[in-house]
């Protein structure tokens, strides 16, 4: 059993780096790290060094990281994947770098999605630059594409410490690995990508007033305000550039009783399973997975 220790980030490639970068930080909020590398804007949060790896290229998700306890850990990861089957690729010392990362590998789950394992992600012990006040915390989760979400559960909870918190019939399936309610979800689709990418917010408060600066800058609201009656967080979805689907939320479940918690079936049909406050609700846009060279 690979033992996950936390979301780490997300790559995505842009088109136009420029405009995509303006978007992550004059909207969204988030500081530009430093230092810069040529083709490469590495977006922060929280402590990480980045949770947001924007490279100029190709539009789509390169890849998703999870960080493991050390390089021990990630030898094991990397010798379990391939015993059950999987290619796996050790990053070089450029790559690491880049992801500002000591050594990580890289693989592909059973439906196309490039994953990667990293030990010792950069920590940045100064508070993050924000750029505007959009009351951002941390890095929330990370949300995958499969066009059948029980054989992705299936995946994830073999080979590694992720548990079914719940189920939205078979359109998705919300995952954890630490007492946070998910820090990983995956929606059915037709194909491999990243379905969103989700940041934590202090306040209700907070949520109501991005809600109105965005459309103030006229930024497509894809769902929300609303609250998940999985989670009890209050979301609101927004499209960026390149096809990618932001989301700030507050309010979190946290599961601290393991063996109380029972995971729980909700109809996506029925009204309030995805906003109990029965809002219009539709499928957030999906950035497609690019394939690896």
């Amino acid at each position: 059993m690979i033992e996950l220790s936390d979301i780490a980030y997300v790559r995505s490639g842009a088109a136009d780096l420029t405009k995509a970068v303006d978007f992550a930080t004059r909207v969204v909020g988030l500081e530009l790290a430093e230092p810069t590398e040529p083709g490469v804007a590495h977006l922060r949060a929280d402590s990480r060094h980045h949770c947001l790896a924007l490279v100029e290229g190709a539009s789509g998700v390169i890849s998703s990281g999870f960080l493991v306890r050390d390089e021990d850990a990630l030898a094991a990861a990397e010798r379990h994947l391939e015993r059950a089957g999987y290619a796996v690729t050790r990053g070089d010392a450029a790559a690491a770098r880049s992801r500002r990362v000591r050594s990580f590998v890289g693989f592909d789950d059973p439906f196309g999605n490039r994953v990667e394992l990293v030990a010792h992600q950069e920590t940045i012990t100064r508070p993050v630059g924000f750029t505007r006040p959009a009351g951002i915390t941390e890095f929330g989760h990370l949300c995958l594409d499969a066009p059948d979400v029980r054989e992705a559960y299936r995946f994830w909870n073999t080979h590694f410490n992720a548990r079914v918190s719940d189920w939205i019939g078979d359109a998705a399936c919300l995952i954890r690995i630490d007492p946070v309610h998910h820090k990983l979800a995956v929606f059915r689709g037709d194909g491999p990508g990243l379905c969103h990418l989700n940041f934590q917010v202090a306040t209700l408060d907070d949520v109501f007033r991005n809600w109105h600066f965005l459309q103030a800058e006229g930024v497509e609201i894809e769902m929300g305000p609303g609250r998940h009656p999985q989670s009890t967080a209050v979301f609101l979805y927004f499209l960026g550039p390149e096809g990618f689907t932001y989301e700030y939320s507050f309010g979190v479940r946290r599961i601290e009783d393991e063996d109380a918690w029972r995971p729980r079936t909700f109809d996506p049909d029925e009204p309030g399973s995805i906003d109990m406050w029965l809002g219009p609700t539709r499928r957030v846009s999906t950035q497609p997975q690019l394939r690896q060279a």
